[in-house]
């Protein structure tokens, strides 16, 4: 009789350790599907952060070369700088900015043209 309760915990016992190895193993699988998802968004947030960087800086350093030209021969191109420098230096602060909402996951989803059309 004891060896018979003896064998058959020991088949309980084994049933329950592969039902927690089963599952451990479907944990570490979605902790690495996780991973991938993170990994790829901090690649498209790294990318997008420098493009905004590099458009920034291009953007307010045509601005400064503006603000220099002001006030001598060459005023009217000066304030064409000056207008088009802004422009493109907010243009990439706004796709900087953008890059953090990538990181988080929060990027809005583009719509396509037929779901804008008939609302969908």
């Amino acid at each position: 009789m004891k060896l018979t309760v003896l064998i058959f915990s020991f088949f309980i016992s084994l049933s329950a350790y592969s039902q927690n190895i089963d599952s451990l193993r479907m944990e570490v699988k979605n902790l690495k599907t996780e991973i991938n998802a993170i990994d790829l968004r901090m690649s498209d947030a790294n990318n997008q952060f420098t493009k905004g960087v590099l458009i920034s800086a291009i953007g307010y350093s045509v601005t400064i070369a503006g603000g220099l030209m002001l006030g001598r021969e060459n005023d009217q191109a000066g304030q064409v700088l000056l207008v088009a420098g802004g422009i493109t230096g907010i243009t990439g602060t706004a796709i900087l900015m953008d890059s953090f909402n990538v990181l988080a996951g929060r990027r809005k989803k583009k719509r396509k043209r037929n779901e804008i059309k008939y609302g969908n």
